[in-house]
């Protein structure tokens, strides 16, 4: 049986070894992305893809490299999900860390626990705020304004005559 350093070195040398492998997937895919031919766009035959139907076979190389990437990209995510799963359930508990000079104060005797609100010793008094008697509503009606000096009243203004029908 396999003790606890043992067992953390096995761990620490699979997931190396598939973080290598994933890495090179990666590298692979997106080689085999480049190497495929859009559709229609002549591209890649200026990187020498034009001579490709005679070295993947009679059919071209277009259901080669779609097979290959698509095979590679299901590779690709399952060691995603794995290493996504394996992060997550080899998680240890944290200890106690030290925390160097903050574990060496101590809180004050009457000092509440954290999150908790303090409640003061002596109840605090409020100066009373002086009582203030209603004052009685006004029963007059204010004055109308005073109509504003630069204006004229309406009377003044010479009466305009109406245009005469006859032409």
């Amino acid at each position: 049986m396999a003790g606890p350093s043992n067992l953390f070195r096995d761990e620490f040398e699979m997931m190396l070894i598939l973080n290598v492998v994933y890495v090179l997937i990666a590298i692979a895919i997106i080689a085999l992305v480049l190497m495929q031919r859009g559709s229609g766009a002549q591209a890649g035959s200026g990187f020498g893809a034009g001579a490709s139907g005679t070295v993947f076979g009679a059919r071209g190389a277009s259901n080669f490299l779609s097979k290959s990437t698509k095979w590679l990209a299901i590779a690709f995510f399952g060691i995603t999900l794995f290493m996504a799963w394996h992060a997550s359930h080899s998680a240890r508990p944290t200890t106690q860390q030290n925390l160097g000079v903050m574990t060496q104060q101590q809180a004050p005797a009457g000092a509440p626990a954290a999150g908790e609100l303090s409640v003061p010793a002596q109840p605090t008094t409020v100066p009373a705020a002086p009582a203030a008697q209603p004052q009685a509503a006004p029963t007059t009606v204010p004055a109308a304004p005073a109509p504003a000096t630069g204006s004229q009243p309406q009377q003044d203004l010479p009466p305009v005559e109406a245009p005469s029908q006859g032409g």
